[in-house]
């Protein structure tokens, strides 16, 4: 299964966005572990987003996460943001598995 892997990453500091993505790269290895391909949207827009130069950063991110979410076929989510719930959306719309815990996937 093709399963995105949701956290929130936006914070104040460079600090805690870091702890944030390790958060869910972490998560997204043991997806891997558990016999599956974890998508992380944030770590698909990232490069984009610090190489171009947009006028509102979140919005890019969003775009290029969403769109992945509809290519997966579950979500795990790590908590909640307003990033996660509008990933989330995709997979309750669809009737996708949605994950709140790694021990829940198969």
């Amino acid at each position: 299964m093709l399963i995105m892997v949701a956290g929130p990453y936006s914070a104040p500091t460079e600090a805690e966005r870091k702890r944030n993505l390790v958060k869910i790269n972490t998560a997204a290895v043991k997806v891997v572990e558990k016999g599956h391909i974890p998508v992380v949207g944030v770590n698909a827009a990232l490069p984009i987003v610090e190489m171009g130069n947009f006028n509102n950063e979140y919005d890019v991110i969003m775009r290029i996460s969403v769109a992945l979410a509809e290519k997966c076929d579950a979500i795990l989510c790590l908590g909640t943001s307003k990033g996660v719930e509008m990933e989330k959306q995709a997979f309750v719309k669809k009737g996708l598995p949605v994950y709140e815990d790694l021990s829940e996937i198969p």
